[in-house]
């Protein structure tokens, strides 16, 4: 379902609740475009009401895979987007209790789109790149603590992501990660 907050941007709601779309206007000519990538008061008119406090910015090469992670005691809410390229976004909802527990949503975001995806506190994320390279920028609600990381591995059979590349590249501490089903609730995301 689509929703539209006064002509400014358009909220996609999807499978799971609380995961949103988000495709901001751009206002394009010749000159190239134009858009709001954060609006604080425009986003809580959406439902968005996380106070962000770390801005991220990652940069990456085709095939890159990164992911799935997730913060244990200091969860996150995450507003992402590619502001050069394009990738292939993924978020795992690991609330306690949630009727969609274990299920996945993927989007692709690039700079063509504009999109963005609101990611609440309780999941675990990815992404992968699908164009030459991409760079990546995410808010986050809380910061990031080394020592409270937590995953899944990416390929973990019974969530069953459709990552869109074959052979990707990921990185050796992303492949330790393993199946959500080997968790223990202390693992997982608090929220």
């Amino acid at each position: 379902m689509i929703f539209f907050l006064k002509g400014l941007m358009d909220i996609v709601t999807t499978s799971i609740e609380g995961l949103l779309i988000i495709e901001p206007k751009i206002f394009k000519d010749r000159r190239g475009f134009f858009m709001e990538t954060y609006n604080r008061q425009k986003y809580e008119g959406a439902g968005i009401t996380d106070i962000f406090v770390q801005d991220n910015l990652s940069y990456s090469l085709k095939n890159t895979l990164r992911g799935l992670h997730f913060q244990i005691r200091h969860s996150q809410a995450k507003l992402v987007q590619a502001v050069f390229g394009e990738i292939f976004d993924v978020a795992v909802d690991l609330r306690s209790g949630s009727a969609t527990f274990g299920r996945w949503t993927g989007e692709r975001l690039s700079d063509k789109n504009g999109r963005q995806m609101y990611i609440p506190k309780g999941f675990a994320h990815g992404f992968c790149v699908l164009s030459e390279s991409a760079l990546f920028s995410y808010k986050c609600s809380d910061f990031y603590a080394p020592d409270d990381e937590g995953g899944i591995i990416w390929s973990d059979q019974d969530i069953n992501i459709k990552w869109p590349v074959e052979d990707p590249v990921v990185s050796e501490k992303d492949k330790q990660y393993k199946k959500l089903s080997t968790l223990s609730s202390a693992q997982l995301p608090s929220f």
